[in-house]
């Protein structure tokens, strides 16, 4: 068993080692529940797709895949039967 203490700010660190394991970052999220007299942390895996939202505001994607697919299909070699 690991021991931890709860800072003046209420904050707890989660061992390094637990971390590792459960793949846990800086700014991960959890649920925090109370079981009886248990405070149980759950983290709220998110889809990639929200974790990229937002994070490039400056790139229009939708106008670079129209882009790459326009010339993909310009590139194309018609098939004729």
């Amino acid at each position: 068993m690991i021991q931890t203490r709860l800072s003046s700010k209420g904050q707890v660190v989660i061992p390094k080692s637990i971390r590792e394991t459960l793949g846990l970052r800086a700014g991960t999220t959890f649920r925090v529940r109370l079981e009886e007299r248990n405070i149980v942390l759950e983290p709220v895996q998110t889809s990639l797709i929200a974790a990229l939202c937002g994070k490039y505001p400056e790139t229009d994607f939708l106008s670079e895949l129209e882009r790459e697919h326009r010339q993909e299909v310009r590139d194309e070699t018609p098939v004729r039967s």
